[in-house]
């Protein structure tokens, strides 16, 4: 089954890609929960309007996504975590726990999905992590990781 993705969906595919997926997994999964359409002839005409409207919405967003980048320049967001004698810490740092830290400590709202954190931020310290606002706007901050 031929589907267009309305939606990223890990592993599957990304917003607007046509992609062939098993029936049962389009018909029992994607479609009820709209993140795909059926790839037919008159969605595929839609497709270009659909992405041509994301991209002008995107456009407005972007100054935002400017300002936002521009006000956290050279900041640090710290972090609390509970770590152990050795400086491990307990659990990990989520996007979630970044994203509310960002709105206490700068007054930003930044989408968590936007957020790509270290894999290696599993001690105390200085790590940096990136924030995938737009295409055009990619802002690296760092986050310094203290005892709670």
């Amino acid at each position: 089954m031929k589907v267009i993705m309305l939606q990223d969906v890990d592993k599957v595919g990304d917003k607007h890609e046509v992609i062939e997926v098993k029936d049962g997994f389009g018909r029992n999964y994607l479609l009820p929960r709209g993140l795909a359409i059926i790839g037919n002839k008159s969605n595929m005409g839609r497709l270009e309007e659909m992405i041509r409207r994301e991209n002008a919405q995107e456009q407005k967003k972007l100054d935002v996504y400017r300002d936002i980048a521009k006000k956290l320049e050279g900041k640090t967001l710290r972090v609390g975590a509970k770590s152990g004698t050795s400086g491990r810490i307990f659990g990990s740092i989520t996007q979630l726990q970044i994203r509310n830290l960002l709105q206490e400590q700068f007054g930003v709202d930044v989408e968590r999905k936007k957020i790509v954190l270290p894999e290696e931020a599993k001690e105390l310290g200085t790590y940096k992590f990136t924030m995938r606002l737009h295409p055009e706007v990619v802002k690296e901050m760092d986050m310094e990781i203290v005892q709670e």
